[in-house]
C-alpha cells in the first residue's frame, strides 16, 4: 500500500502569515483596536481564524464576547476570502519535495484548521490543487485538529490507510494529533509555532524541504 504523506497547510506548506495577519489587522482595526505586532501575531496562526482572533483580544487584554468575536469572524472570513492568496507563497523546495516523494509512490493529502473551502482557494490560486488527493479542514468533518479523528479521516479520504501514513507540520497542535493518531510526525521548524517545535520531540524535525524525502523515508519502513 502507498505511504500516505499528511500535511498541515499554514506554516508548512504556504508561508500564509503576511496574509493572515493583514487580515486579523483589518478586522481589528474597523473595531477600532490596537494592530497586532506580526511576531506576535505569526504564532497565533494554527487553530484556525476564530481561535486567532481570540488570542489576538487576549493578547490586548480584551475579553471578546461571544457575539462580538463571532462578528469579526465573519468579517475576517469575508475579508481573507479576498485576499488569499495575496502574498502567500509555497515555502521553498516544496515543490522538488513532492516530486522527490511521488516518484517514490507516495501520495499526499491536507488536514488543517482551516476551513476548507479557504484551503482549496488558497491552493488553487497556487496552482498546488492537484497535489493532494483529499484537502480536509475542520468543517470537513466538523472535528477540528488536535482531535485524532481528523488526521484518520484525511488520510482515508485520500485513500490511504492510517498504518501507512506520516503527519508533516510545524505546531504543538499537528504534533498532537500525530501522536493521538499513532502516527509518526515530521515537524518542521520554519512555521508559526510558539514552542520551539525541537522541544516538542517530533519524530523528525527538518529545515528545508530538501530534507523531507529522507525524512519520511526514514520512518516508512518502521511502519506496518
Amino acid at each position: 500500500m502507498a505511504l500516505t504523506v499528511v500535511f498541515d497547510l499554514d506554516g508548512t506548506l504556504v508561508d500564509t502569515a503576511p496574509d493572515l495577519i493583514e487580515t486579523l489587522n483589518v478586522v481589528f482595526a474597523r473595531e477600532q483596536l490596537p494592530f497586532v505586532d506580526y511576531a506576535e501575531a505569526r504564532n497565533m496562526i494554527g487553530g484556525g481564524a476564530r481561535k486567532m482572533i481570540e488570542a489576538g483580544l487576549k493578547l490586548q487584554g480584551h475579553a471578546g464576547r461571544p457575539g462580538d468575536v463571532e462578528r469579526m469572524f465573519a468579517a475576517f472570513l469575508d475579508y481573507y476570502s479576498a485576499h488569499v492568496a495575496d502574498r502567500s507563497q509555497p515555502f521553498p523546495g516544496l515543490d522538488a519535495a513532492l516530486d522527490t516523494l511521488q516518484a517514490q509512490g507516495c501520495r499526499f493529502a491536507v488536514c488543517t484548521n482551516k476551513l476548507e473551502e479557504l484551503s482549496r482557494q488558497l491552493l488553487h490560486v497556487l496552482r498546488l490543487t492537484h497535489r493532494f488527493d483529499a484537502i480536509c479542514g475542520p468543517d470537513t468533518f466538523r472535528i477540528p485538529k488536535p482531535d485524532p479523528e481528523i488526521l484518520i479521516r484525511t488520510i482515508e479520504a485520500a485513500n490511504g490507510h492510517p498504518r501507512r501514513a506520516v503527519m508533516v507540520g510545524d505546531s504543538g497542535t499537528d504534533i498532537a494529533t500525530a501522536r493521538a493518531a499513532g502516527i509518526p510526525i515530521v515537524a518542521v521548524d520554519f512555521g508559526y509555532s510558539e514552542t520551539p517545535v525541537a522541544e516538542l520531540k517530533p519524530d523528525r524535525l527538518i529545515s528545508h524541504f530538501d530534507q523531507l524525502a529522507a525524512a519520511v523515508m526514514e520512518l516508512a519502513p518502521k511502519l506496518s
